[in-house]
């Protein structure tokens, strides 16, 4: 009797943030030439320009240096004088609009499926574009994300999207990028009172699995070398990683997990990318030497060892850029990405400049997703992903994201959080400034 009371709150609840606030219309195409002028612009690779201006037409930057807009005729001007003008954050490896409740109905979570063996799964036929979180961390500047799925050996494969769309199919930006695999750990199993001793040692267990890994990837390079007769949909999907088109994304924290995917991606041609890397700062040569980026999950933690800087988490980005190891930022969950800003702000009180904190989420990101030549700076030629901050962006205090552009269309930047603030400052007659 609880068991189903539970269900059927978990199910209201549901349904109650799902519905709680109408969906917004994604922005029409871009119509006209935009031009903003009077910004401090962040390009994204370090460089700023100050006082300075950009221009996009039909999606794309198409002008953007110092000073005034040499020919503002027949275009949309947009004073931003006093602001911050960055490019669009981007939120690689999250479960971004594949959870909407953590808690409650079942159906609102879609980020893994049954079984240990899930290559051919593509997590972007699962992304919901009217997830009420999306509106959410787009208001704080992240415009683009990689829908991750999760569990088993092998999770799946991943895309990147961009957030204002109607559906799946206008939201994917680059299609199966990579394929995404939970690497073994080197520990003892849990047992629980009463329960047997295992029969095989963790040293057995760790090799037996790491020999299932080498056979099963050995065997989808055969695949993708041959005609086969018969079709095998997990090969198809893995066909990509000996061609070059797809990236294996490795969750994997300790040293010598690190360690051990490098070396596996190196003997069988792979692109390797690590996700996690709580100890990639012990193996930074062999990431260095190997090509290897690294997509840190957080900063705002405590690190995993007793007796390791309490400071560990907040140097680390750091660490990395001196020992010339490309590296990203994730953050933890999904609705917490919305913090994306904020956790690459807290590596600039440790060690990196701001210039270098802003580079994590913008172009060090879109290199390691495989997108830097369409996004992650503000450069002529490239998409108009960007926004406009009366505020430091990378600053939870100061941050205040005003207008923001998709492929340059004018997105909307509301969301439940401002509507429920507007409804109850109008309860208690409390000026609203959102």
């Amino acid at each position: 009797m609880i068991k189903n009371i539970l269900t059927t709150t978990g199910l209201l609840l549901g349904t109650i943030l799902a519905f709680g606030q109408a969906t917004l219309s994604p922005a029409p195409a871009q119509s006209k030439p935009v031009i903003i002028t009077g910004a401090t612009i962040h390009i994204g690779n370090g460089q700023v320009i100050s006082k300075g201006y950009l221009a996009f037409d039909k999606g794309k930057i198409t002008a953007i240096g110092e000073g005034a807009a040499p020919n503002t005729a027949g275009a949309e001007v947009i004073d931003a004088t006093g602001k911050q003008l960055y490019p669009g954050f981007i939120c690689p490896v999250t479960t971004l609009g594949l959870i909407e409740t953590e808690e409650g109905a079942r159906g609102t979570v879609d980020d893994y499926e049954t079984g240990d063996i899930n290559a051919n799964v593509r997590s972007i036929i699962a992304y919901n574009t009217d997830s009420k979180v999306i509106l959410t961390v787009r208001s704080n500047g992240i415009l683009l994300a990689q829908p991750t799925p999760s569990g088993g050996l092998i999770s799946g494969q991943s895309s990147v999207v961009q957030l204002d769309a109607w559906n799946w199919e206008d939201a994917a930006y680059k299609k199966d990028i990579a394929i995404h695999i939970n690497w073994p750990v080197l520990e003892p199993p849990r047992r629980r009172r009463g329960q047997a001793a295992p029969q095989e040692s963790a040293e057995e267990r760790f090799q037996k699995e790491l020999d299932a890994i080498y056979s099963l990837f050995g065997q989808a390079k055969a695949y993708a070398e041959t005609k086969p007769a018969v079709i095998n949909l997990r090969f198809e999907a893995m066909k990509g990683l000996y061609d070059g088109s797809k990236k294996l994304f490795v969750n994997a924290d300790g040293a010598k997990e690190i360690a051990l995917a490098v070396n596996f991606g190196k003997r069988l041609g792979i692109s390797v990318v690590i996700v996690g890397g709580r100890e990639s700062y012990l193996v930074t040569d062999i990431l260095k030497s190997n090509n290897v980026p690294v997509i840190l999950r957080e900063t705002q933690t405590l690190p995993t060892r007793e007796d390791d800087d309490v400071y560990l988490p907040y140097k680390l980005p750091k660490i990395l850029q001196d020992a010339g190891v490309l590296y990203g930022l994730t953050g933890i969950g999904f609705w917490r990405q919305r913090n994306l800003p904020f956790e690459a702000g807290q590596a600039a009180g440790y060690g990196l400049t701001k210039e270098q904190a802003l580079s994590i989420i913008t172009i060090n990101n879109a290199k390691i997703l495989g997108i830097d030549k369409t996004t992650g700076t503000l450069e002529v030629g490239k998409d108009a992903n960007l926004f406009i901050s009366s505020g430091d962006a990378l600053d939870m205090i100061t941050i205040d994201v005003q207008k923001a552009f998709i492929q340059g269309r004018d997105i909307n930047l509301d969301n439940l959080h401002k509507q429920l603030y507007r409804k109850f400052a109008a309860k208690y007659g409390v000026k609203a400034n959102l």
